[in-house]
């Protein structure tokens, strides 16, 4: 009788201890939404700092059942790589095979798609920054918008009539309401209760040629940060910029790479509601045939100008979510690329070291072996670029102790 129950209380810690393994495995993005405080990024009340990557197509490759292992992948090398935030799209318009076919009409099966990628960035500990719609016309964006409202016989005017126009403002303001509220099928959370999500983005990469002074986009988001914000409290938000400075200070346009795009970091990112500014950099696209040391010059006053701007007048955290080396540029070599990236990376970790501000960056982009269709010159395949890996291992490897460090408080042992 004794050894029976000694047998059956093994057996009972066994599945205890099993159901412990299961829940670490689903569970191991620590409880708890980021937040701000100050100019730092927080979790739990303590300093939260990224080394994170781009993925815009896991929700597009997600919603074919037989390429979902692609999405797993990505994020379970990107883990192991000590990668902790993810962004990617949560929006494609237009097409049967889009997630919104039309304004308010959405594909359900690329719903489950989107709702197995923050299952599976759950699963694998990353967090996700999660954009709304696109500037551009790839997977629909702005156009597509804009083409909705003419078919309707509404007058337009361009593109740029997106940030102005009411009937394509309210098409945008439902489909945010739309995902911010959608329950997700696997882990039966709301997505605005989801704590895998770390912010979302209004826009990526917002333009608009009939106003370059940064107005137009600012009465914008004024408009739909607030809005954003009235139907979830829980998560960070983000405009979606890739820094340039509009008319505001006229001073700072000496950092713009000699052109305007109708953003002003230093205006649209004052906005209560948005919680942390947004830079990208592409200094091989913006200054192309320019050589390797006037690329990088730009680069790290682009780095500098921001952090300054963020920390003294904003007020706020600063993330680099976009960046890279295209494998396209004149003379490329993965040796070249990984040069490239230790030099960013080394610019985000001196700088947030000072205080925080700087709160990391992602690198632009990740893909999974055999995903050909998606290069674009600046990919990574983290199982077949072994150095690459190894300079990404490295960056989050600084900032977790650079993380930990800065959790002790002054005086501390």
């Amino acid at each position: 009788m004794s050894i029976i129950r000694n047998l059956a209380s093994t057996i009972l810690a066994l599945v205890g201890v099993l159901i412990l393994v299961c829940e670490a495995r689903f569970l191991r993005v620590t409880p708890g939404f980021v937040k701000t405080k100050g100019t730092e990024l927080v979790l739990n009340g303590s300093p939260f700092l990224i080394n994170g990557f781009n993925s815009y197509w896991m929700m597009n490759m997600a919603a074919d059942p037989n390429q979902r292992y692609k999405v797993s992948n990505v994020f379970r090398e990107a883990s192991a790589a000590g990668l902790t935030v993810c962004r990617t799209w949560a929006f494609s318009d237009g097409t049967n095979q889009s997630l919104q076919i039309s304004p308010g009409l959405y594909n359900e099966s690329v719903f489950q798609a989107l709702d197995f990628v923050i299952a599976e960035a759950t699963k694998y500990g990353v967090r996700l920054i999660l954009s709304l719609v696109n500037n551009y016309k790839d997977f629909g964006g702005r156009p597509q918008y804009v083409q909705w409202a003419k078919t309707r016989g509404i007058p337009i005017n361009s593109d740029d009539d997106f940030y102005t126009n009411r009937v394509i403002k309210a098409y945008y303001k439902a489909h945010v309401k739309r995902v911010l509220i959608r329950i997700n099928t696997i882990t039966k959370k709301a997505y605005r209760d989801d704590p895998t999500i770390m912010a979302w983005e209004l826009i990526n990469e917002p333009r608009c040629e009939v106003d370059y002074s940064g107005k137009t986009i600012n009465a914008w988001v004024q408009e739909m940060a607030p809005y954003v914000k009235s139907i979830d409290q829980n998560h960070l938000l983000e405009v979606g910029m890739e820094g340039f400075y509009g008319d505001s200070i006229p001073d700072r346009k000496q950092y713009n790479p000699g052109f305007q795009v109708g953003t002003d970091f230093v205006s649209n990112n004052l906005i209560q509601e948005i919680d942390f500014a947004t830079i990208h950099a592409y200094p091989d696209n913006w200054l192309n045939g320019q050589n390797d040391t006037v690329q990088m010059t730009f680069m790290q006053r682009w780095m500098t100008s921001h952090w300054e701007d963020s920390r003294t007048i904003l007020k706020k955290p600063l993330v680099f979510t976009e960046f890279g080396k295209s494998n396209k540029d004149p003379g490329y070599s993965i040796q070249a690329r990984d040069s490239f990236m230790s030099v960013v990376y080394s610019s985000i970790y001196n700088l947030a070291q000072n205080g925080g501000t700087f709160a990391g960056g992602l690198v632009w982009q990740l893909l999974d072996e055999g995903m050909d269709p998606y290069d674009d010159g600046y990919e990574i395949v983290l199982t077949q670029n072994t150095s690459t890996c190894s300079v990404i291992s490295q960056q989050s490897s600084k900032m977790i102790a650079l993380e930990h460090s800065l959790s002790i408080p002054h005086g501390s042992n």
